[in-house]
């Protein structure tokens, strides 16, 4: 049994994902991390969702495929990496289109090694190289060495990022940073963990932090990342040697990127999905 809390076209995740089309986000409900800041807390926190068997989840995929998305998103997987790993292996014979495993990073490297040969995209986090940072906002103890080993292994298994006619991305690792207020030289050390497992990394440097009423009293995390710090950031993507990558504005820290996670609607849908056989 798996715990999801929204299956769904999604247009803004990067654009060689999303492409015009959109990518077919899957959410699970749970996570290892506990981010103080944490966007989707109705689902990580809370657990809104609805419990789904196998055969329910591929339903869901295949429906998402019928409906013209890009890929299949898997977001926040990796508590439920060992159930999945069945499932992959039907979807990887089903479906024609790629496997996205969109997770937080804090993953341990013997279960991505269950993975290889049934993802296709890895889309992780790495949010910090400041262990301290990381348990002081997200209760995470050993955070850069894991998170850097778990990306070293993703890049291990799609070391090549491939790309079809469209430009939409196929096979390979893009490595998101989310740059928070006041952190520069945290973002700094990721990025030069990221460019010594591959200068080529593509690397999406998010802009798009914004503060959740969890921390509307916090003396850093209550307020927006400004552009100058953004673009210090920017700055130091490129002297870190990295190349490849996206960039945002910060006029993107809006609630709005955050989908609606409405639990009787994805339990409609299964009951439609079902009727139809």
């Amino acid at each position: 049994m798996l715990r999801i809390a929204r299956a769904g076209l999604h247009f803004f995740e990067e654009p060689c994902l999303s492409g015009e089309a959109g990518s077919g986000t899957i959410f699970f409900c749970g996570c290892r991390m506990r981010c103080r800041f944490c966007q989707n807390f109705k689902i990580s926190r809370e657990g809104v969702g609805v419990n789904v068997s196998e055969d329910e989840f591929v339903l869901l995929a295949k429906d998402l495929e019928r409906k013209g998305a890009l890929n299949i998103n898997l977001v926040s997987p990796s508590d439920w990496t060992n159930q999945l790993i069945p499932v992959l292996k039907r979807l990887k014979c089903e479906l024609k289109v790629p496997i996205v495993w969109n997770s937080s990073g804090f993953e341990e490297v013997s279960d991505l090694k269950k993975l290889e040969g049934l993802v296709d995209v890895y889309l992780p986090d790495f949010k910090y190289s400041d262990d301290a940072l990381a348990k002081e906002y997200s209760s995470c103890e050993g955070y850069f060495e894991k998170a850097f080993e778990a990306v070293r292994e993703m890049k291990r298994q799609q070391p090549a990022d491939v790309f079809d006619e469209r430009g939409i991305m196929m096979g390979g690792v893009i490595v998101r940073h989310l740059v928070l207020p006041s952190s520069y030289q945290n973002t700094v050390g990721v990025l030069k963990a990221i460019s010594e497992i591959s200068k080529d990394t593509i690397v999406s440097l998010m802009g798009q932090y914004f503060p959740t009423p969890a921390v509307k009293d916090h003396p850093i995390l209550s307020r927006r990342v400004s552009e100058e710090e953004y673009d210090r950031a920017v700055d130091a993507f490129f002297e870190c040697g990295l190349h490849n990558g996206y960039s945002q504005s910060v006029e993107s820290a809006i609630e709005d990127y955050v989908p609606d996670f409405d639990a009787a609607s994805l339990r409609r849908l299964l009951e439609e999905l079902k009727a139809r056989g």
